[in-house]
């Protein structure tokens, strides 16, 4: 039997009289989180760039798209040294005052001055990141690298640096949630529902795709997230997964699911899909394919508890020959189970038929989880349902509240 988690007692903002998200005690936890897992594998500093690393370090949120303009040195036993964008770098001590020690962070743009360019400015950064580690007494120390090129890797030996690849770290450190991170993804399943249930209001024969993404759009970012995801995808283009923003208008009859993947609260992630049926209700053939999907997640979510593994839970998915296809790499992404992270759709574990029966990953309490599946007719119409789900001592609760046990009738 499924288990719900319990529903919050607060929204998004702020009180002094009720104890709700303490972002302070978000960041701090994190950052000792991350600190464990380097002493655990003997990694005193790591040297990291991306947006979802330097927010899981540092707590600090810079330009989409702009990785490789910021990074950090981040050490186990003294405050990070954050290189910032330069256009961001006056502002920033006044921002994010946690932050001690600020740098202006040197950048290639991805090597578009030109080759000369590029190793002038990679040698200077790699010169610089030395200097750092050298003052601290740690530049003879392994250094996890995590997000850069090869450039810099490159000129990061150069100054006599020994790297280690430190992505394997970043995953560990994200892969159990504390209570705080636990918090932001309820919220943000919680914004996910004002945006189905605007959705479900304005779903009706004659609108376009991208005017439902739109208005969900708009009512999520009223609700208070930080980003809005909106995909929908309609009609023939729902079995399997069509592209979407094409401007398809919905007709009578239509099967339309609605993905909000990649919505965020204070960067955590939402992974939801839920399915419409525009205008009439669904034919016997149609609440078959519904009922087969909903019956595998409720099976492969109470297999999902301390104890248990990957493999545990993913022989509830269905196989690809018994799905016509010849490959389980072929419905990779489709038929699967995922963590989710800060910026990240994809954390450990990951649970499908492809991979968990050869390399199963242990549940652990604090992983939030999203398990996804499809039925349909491939050019006809299809549906798609996900849940968000939290590893607890007992076993998993699912988080996502808005109605996903049946197709929703919508535009009658």
């Amino acid at each position: 039997m499924v288990k719900m988690a319990s529903k919050l007692t607060f929204g998004i903002g702020n009180a002094d009289w009720q104890e709700r998200i303490n972002v302070d005690r978000l960041r701090e936890e994190r950052t000792e989180r991350a600190r464990q897992v380097m002493r655990r594998h003997s990694i005193p500093v790591i040297l990291a760039t991306d947006n979802s690393n330097l927010r899981y370090l540092t707590g600090l949120r810079m330009p989409p798209g702009m990785s490789i303009t910021s990074y950090v040195i981040f050490f186990v036993e003294r405050d990070p040294i954050v290189f910032a964008f330069a256009g961001y770098r006056p502002q920033m001590p006044q921002l994010a005052p946690w932050i001690k020690h600020w740098r202006v962070a040197r950048s290639w743009l991805w090597g578009i001055g030109g080759p000369e360019v590029t190793r002038e400015e990679t040698r200077l950064f790699a010169r610089e990141i030395h200097a750092e580690l050298h003052q601290q007494g740690l530049a003879g120390e392994k250094i996890a690298v995590v997000g850069f090129d090869d450039l810099a890797k490159e000129a990061l030996r150069g100054e006599g640096l020994t790297l280690v690849e430190g992505w394997p770290l970043m995953q560990e450190m994200r892969t159990i949630k504390t209570a705080n991170e636990i918090i932001c993804f309820k919220l943000i399943a919680s914004i996910c529902g004002v945006g189905y249930q605007e959705i479900r209001q304005a779903l009706r024969p004659g609108i376009t795709d991208i005017d439902v993404n739109r208005i969900a759009i708009n009512a999520l970012y009223e609700a208070g997230a930080e980003f809005a995801s909106v995909a929908t995808r309609s009609g023939p283009l729902a079995a399997e997964r069509g592209v979407d923003f094409t401007g398809r208008r919905l007709e009578y009859g239509d099967l339309v699911h609605v993905r909000l993947c990649g919505c965020q609260y204070l960067g955590y992630n939402a992974c939801l899909y839920r399915t419409f049926i525009v205008g009439r209700k669904p034919t016997a053939k149609e609440k078959g394919w519904h009922d087969q999907v909903r019956e595998r997640l409720d099976a492969i979510i109470d297999s999902i508890r301390p104890g248990a593994t990957t493999a545990d839970a993913a022989k509830y998915f269905p196989s690809a020959n018994t799905q016509g296809y010849r490959d389980e790499v072929e419905l990779l992404t489709v038929e699967i189970g995922h963590g989710i992270g800060l910026h990240h759709l994809y954390d450990p574990p990951v649970i499908n038929r492809q991979w968990s029966f050869q390399h199963p990953q242990a549940f652990e309490p604090g992983m939030v989880i999203g398990v996804e599946s499809l039925e349909g007719e491939h050019g006809v119409g299809g549906v798609r349902l996900e849940n968000m789900l939290v590893v607890t001592e007992q076993g998993a609760e699912v988080i996502d509240h808005f109605p996903g046990d049946e197709i929703l009738v919508v535009g009658t």
